[in-house]
């Protein structure tokens, strides 16, 4: 039984529990052992997998169309002018929205992966992640039976032995919903890294359940929350989660950290010393 479970983030549609458990699972181990934290096994480490909901059936490859809707045209404009404040000097603005119409969307969406394509965000087929990023966070948002369905995947992973709860990307949006929507479990310790659960308006305010006054809700039950995020990231839009979400004594841990060229890659957050110490507390408490 996993002690520590992992919720995977955007585009993993083609691959699967195993495939992920082979490079996740060693990741978390090293990250632990690299914060000098209790003795930890692969075989302790549990992928909470729900990629193949969004595998289209009969469908090979990984095109999709450019983003027409209006929520994943805001959300790329958000994250092309986060890339462009973060790295200056390598990515140009994006152009002010009231340019973007509905006929210009294709061209927007080509400069967008264009400058997207220089950032430390993403090396590799930055279209490909871009339109999976936009695509599944607006799916999981906007569609409730797919939204329940992968819920029903990541709660069936949770046992009595589960302590520590990492969310990455999409995936700490999944965690935190399932962590609100289960207060019965037995978990005290909730990681997020890569997180985009404080985009206002596209995300943030979308959660269930729906924050007050500005205000999330903290999920039952966890005694501690760290958040782990690399300044290049534009998937984690917002930095500090600590002011978003709030319970009494409880306040989340923003931590920085440094992930490379690959800014959002989860087995890079894994092997971080930093998100090792914070997996580590959860499972000496």
């Amino acid at each position: 039984m996993a002690t520590v479970v992992v919720v995977h983030g955007i585009a993993k549609q083609f691959l699967g529990p195993q495939t992920l458990q082979g490079s996740i699972a060693p990741a978390v181990v090293d990250g632990v052992r690299l914060a000098e934290g209790p003795s930890l096994a692969v075989d302790d480490v549990e992928v909470a997998f729900y990629g193949h909901l969004f595998r289209k059936p009969g469908t090979k490859g990984t095109s999709q169309s450019p983003p027409a809707d209006p929520f994943e045209a805001q959300l790329l404009q958000a994250m092309w002018a986060q890339a462009a404040k973060n790295e200056p000097d390598r990515i140009p603005p994006p152009p002010d929205p009231s340019e973007t119409t509905k006929a210009a969307v294709p061209r927007f969406v080509q400069r967008a992966f264009l400058a997207l394509s220089r950032s430390r965000f993403t090396a590799r087929n930055p279209d490909r992640f871009m339109m999976g990023v936009l695509a599944q966070v607006r799916r999981y948002l906007t569609e409730p039976d797919l939204r329940e369905e992968v819920q029903r995947w990541v709660a069936e992973t949770v046992t009595s032995d589960t302590r520590v709860i990492v969310g990455h990307s999409l995936g700490s949006v999944v965690a935190y919903e399932a962590l609100c929507a289960h207060p019965e479990w037995p978990v005290t310790t909730f990681v997020t890294i890569g997180s985009p659960l404080g985009i206002p308006n596209l995300v943030f305010d979308r959660l269930r359940p729906r924050p007050e006054k500005g205000t999330g809700a903290w999920p039952a039950g966890v005694n501690s929350w760290t958040n782990l995020r690399d300044a290049y990231d534009v998937v984690a839009l917002v930095k500090e989660l600590a002011p978003l979400f709030g319970n009494g004594p409880h306040r989340i841990d923003d931590i920085p950290v440094h992930n490379g060229w690959e800014a959002h890659a989860i087995e890079h957050h894994l092997t971080a010393k930093e998100t090792g110490a914070a997996i580590a507390a959860g499972l000496t408490t």
